[in-house]
């Protein structure tokens, strides 16, 4: 199911507590994407590399800039690293958005409370209503990430 998402500039509202959208950095357009850099090890704790390599859709080569935006959250819905999205696909090829990016989440896996996620939310352009669409999503909830690929469903 699709669901419209107008891509518009975060109003201040105040405060920026723990958690809350105003704690991280502003997100900017995406064509570069937002991507963040590895973070520094730590003994005994374990980081956590993504990497996105293709999308499978029906409508694959209609899709407009696409770019796939990724954000862990907490049970309640609360961002727990910053989000980050990708760069704009790198290719469209029959029923496949090609990315083969890497992110790096921001947190050591250890760090991430009970019942966090990994969203990925698959964005494109539509120039007729003049806005960002999230065509689809998929989540991973920790006790599924693991070495080696995984086929999640949109």
């Amino acid at each position: 199911e699709e669901e419209n998402l107008e891509v518009e500039e975060e109003e201040d509202d105040g405060g920026a507590g723990v958690g809350s959208p105003d704690s991280f950095p502003p997100r900017s357009f995406p064509s570069q994407g937002t991507l963040l850099p590895r973070l520094p090890s730590e003994p005994g704790m374990t980081l956590l590399t993504i990497r996105i390599e293709k999308i499978g859709l029906k409508d694959a080569g209609q899709c407009i800039d696409p770019y796939v935006t990724v954000s862990v959250k907490d049970i309640n819905g609360i961002d727990l690293t910053p989000v980050q999205d990708t760069p704009m696909a790198s290719r469209k090829e029959d029923t496949y958005v090609h990315f083969n990016v890497e992110i790096e989440i921001q947190k050591h896996v250890e760090k991430l409370t009970k019942g966090a996620a990994i969203f990925f939310e698959f964005k494109h352009y539509k120039p007729k209503k003049r806005f960002t669409s999230t065509k689809c999503f998929a989540f991973m909830e920790m006790d599924e990430i693991k070495a080696g690929q995984i086929v999640i469903e949109l």
